[in-house]
């Protein structure tokens, strides 16, 4: 059974990878009959119970994208709640080298996009700031 981390404040860990290749980002839309179903994201998912934050998506990279990645710095983290959810403390970790082209293992449809670009799909609640930021540093 999956043993998320929880937070000393109660809230559940989630990590966002920022794959860049050529001037595009990797985006992520969630599959159909899912929560937030066709929704766009940042591949990644929830910190389970022991591991570092950057472990943790390493390995959803791993089962997500099919990817080994090196993890670089945190470029941002947002708190976020849904309704009827948990507060999420969520961060965004720039992928700074990956293996083989990423496949496409568990979304509806995944996507290089240019970086000015991104504010166009529409992204989950708690992706939008990190957005509006890395759109404006890309003029």
């Amino acid at each position: 059974m999956l043993q998320l981390s929880l937070m000393p404040s109660g809230e559940i860990g989630v990590v966002a990878a920022v794959i860049e290749r050529d001037g595009y980002i990797l985006i992520c839309q969630r599959k159909r009959g899912s929560r937030h179903e066709l929704k766009w994201e940042f591949p990644g998912g929830k910190i389970e119970s022991g591991e570092t934050p950057q472990k943790a998506l390493a390995r959803e990279l791993r089962e997500e994208l099919a990817i080994e990645a090196l993890i670089g710095e945190e470029m941002a983290d947002h708190h976020v709640q849904y309704p009827g959810g948990p507060p999420i403390h969520l961060r965004f970790y720039r992928v700074t080298a990956f293996s083989a082209e990423p496949q496409n293992l568990d979304f509806e449809e995944i996507l290089w996009e240019r970086r000015e670009r991104l504010v166009s799909h529409d992204f989950l609640e708690g992706d939008l700031a990190f957005i509006a930021s890395i759109a404006a540093a890309a003029g």
